[in-house]
């Protein structure tokens, strides 16, 4: 089995949709739960401790298939930027790599395969704006637009994960 795992949003959990989702897919994929959010941490905070929490348990092994979705699609950007020998490929479901802690010139652009969904009705993050910033750091870049929310629902189970996953 391949080294995969889910990174969840902001206020999700690895028990969330998604989670459950690619859980019944792929049975061994690693669904984490991070710290919660709440009201007396800040994003930045947030984001620093479950950066701590990922790079404990990404570091272990190396050819990771990392997906992660929103604030999780932050935090996969983040440690692929920052390991990019880890990562075997990338798939960001709506990510907020519009983050003010990820500036254009903080990190060097790689060269890893990476697969974007977002949904062109997202309220949440802008699909414009996080296309030209992953545009910017991901070289080898597969940018789909679809018609759905920040939420994904429709396309996360019209995916092939099969198919995405098992033929890299």
């Amino acid at each position: 089995m391949q080294n995969i795992i889910f990174i969840h949003g902001l206020e999700s959990s690895g028990r969330g949709f998604k989670g459950r989702f690619l859980k019944s897919v792929f049975p061994d994929i690693l669904t984490p739960d991070f710290k919660e959010s709440n009201e007396n941490i800040t994003m930045y905070e947030l984001l620093e401790y479950r950066m701590t929490e990922l790079n404990a348990i990404l570091n272990s092994k190396k050819q990771w298939i990392i997906i992660g979705s929103s604030f999780g699609g932050l935090m996969s950007a983040l440690y692929a930027l920052q390991n990019p020998t880890n990562v075997k490929q990338l798939i960001l479901l709506a990510p907020f790599i519009v983050s003010r802690k990820l500036k254009l010139n903080m990190y060097k652009p790689v060269d890893i395969p990476v697969t974007v969904y977002h949904g062109k009705n997202d309220s949440t993050v802008p699909y414009k704006p996080a296309r030209e910033r992953a545009r910017h750091f991901f070289t080898n870049l597969a940018y789909n637009i679809v018609d759905d929310d920040h939420f994904l629902h429709k396309t996360v189970t019209s995916i092939n994960w099969q198919k995405k996953i098992l033929d890299t």
